[in-house]
């Protein structure tokens, strides 16, 4: 009887053979769409090939970042790590994100901000609200107003969701001593940070999601609503308000509540509690008054800087983290313009932070304002 080959090997090299054509297939003519990886990278490029990089072996370094960062069907293989690692092993392939209890998505920062770690001291703090009240005063004398907004943080609000991994006494706090000195020297504040904490538990719809570092869409509705009629009151004048009728409550889209899930580049994104989502309206800008608003923020600020702010303010612009300017569908940068002539453009002139980033308040326009304006 003849004896026959098993067939095994031979089935394993035609799928292994398949698997590379596949993917090499994939990698020249990407023949199937896949969706981009999210989050910041720096994308390499092919370069061509000369004798003179090849003998330096820069041709062959290069050549390998390129290959590494564009083999066929990276991004599924990236999200299909990302994936496993967090179902099955409750890790975070991000080095930023921690996760917390119950899954509870934390950025490390916001971690070290609830336990005061990021603390820069009581004169540092103070020496900066002071110069903030002469430019208040300034520019008040010039029929501008200043208002600072402090903005909730995710460790601060949802403490019992930090992991225990990341427990430490808790020390002083620079919200701690930014309220003192603003209610000392009586700056124009809206305390969001503790709005937020203080409606936790009775708020209609939940204003902090579980799959984010910042505030819910819901929550950015209130604020937006709660910022216009706080400059009513300050300029006493009666403007346009937001409202809505209609309020939407489904899982998170792709573009609120679930950013750091998106960050993590998983397969799936994760089910969590129903958010909401408020279809906002505006009322008509007859007989009220639309002032000019400039804003220096954080990332808290870019959800509200797409709702439809031009049927609030004649003019506004955003300067992310005192860098870049965004206004008109137009972008510039801070070093690009005139201080003082921009300042003069605007009627509000608003500094938005979040408490993790409240030991760079202003990200030195405050500053910049105060030597502009007092020398």
């Amino acid at each position: 009887m003849e004896n026959r080959k098993p067939r095994t090997p031979r089935i394993l090299l035609i799928i292994l053979l398949s698997l590379f054509v596949l993917q090499f297939s994939q990698y020249q003519f990407s023949w199937i769409k896949l969706k981009p990886l999210d989050g910041y990278y720096i994308d390499t490029t092919n370069i061509g090939f000369t004798w003179k990089d090849w003998f330096s072996t820069a041709y062959q370094e290069k050549e390998d970042n390129y290959l590494k960062d564009h083999f066929g069907f990276r991004s599924f293989f990236i999200r299909l790590n990302h994936q496993w690692r967090f179902s099955l092993f409750n890790k975070a392939k991000t080095q930023w994100v921690t996760i917390g209890k119950e899954n509870y998505l934390f950025e490390e920062r916001y971690i070290d901000t609830w336990f005061g770690s990021d603390y820069i001291g009581r004169d540092s703090i103070e020496q900066r609200i002071n110069k903030l009240k002469i430019l208040q005063d300034t520019l008040n004398n010039m029929g501008k107003k200043i208002i600072t907004v402090l903005a909730p943080g995710k460790g601060s609000f949802f403490p019992e969701f930090i992991p225990d991994t990341h427990a430490r006494e808790k020390g002083v706090t620079n919200i701690d001593i930014y309220r003192e000195c603003i209610e000392k020297y009586q700056i124009n504040c809206i305390d969001f940070h503790q709005f937020f904490i203080d409606n936790k538990n009775s708020s209609l719809y939940p204003l902090y999601p579980q799959y984010d570092i910042h505030w819910s869409y819901y929550g950015m509705c209130l604020a937006l609503d709660s910022m216009v009629r706080y400059i009513e009151k300050l300029n006493k004048i009666s403007m346009p308000h937001v409202y809505w009728e209609t309020v939407k409550i489904s899982q998170p889209p792709k573009d609120y509540d679930c950013g750091i899930a998106k960050a993590m580049n998983l397969l799936f994104q994760p089910r969590t509690f129903n958010m909401a989502y408020p279809e906002l309206q505006f009322e008509p800008a007859e007989g009220k008054t639309k002032p000019s608003l400039l804003v220096v923020a954080d990332s808290f600020y870019w959800g509200i800087f797409g709702m439809g702010l031009e049927n609030l303010f004649t003019n506004d612009s955003f300067w992310y983290y005192n860098k870049e300017i965004y206004r008109n569908n137009d972008a510039a940068h801070t070093d690009e313009v005139n201080l003082r002539d921009e300042i003069m453009k605007y009627d509000i002139i608003m500094i938005l932070c979040t408490d993790a980033n409240l030991s760079h308040l202003g990200w030195e326009f405050i500053e910049n304002c105060y030597n502009v304006f007092n020398n």
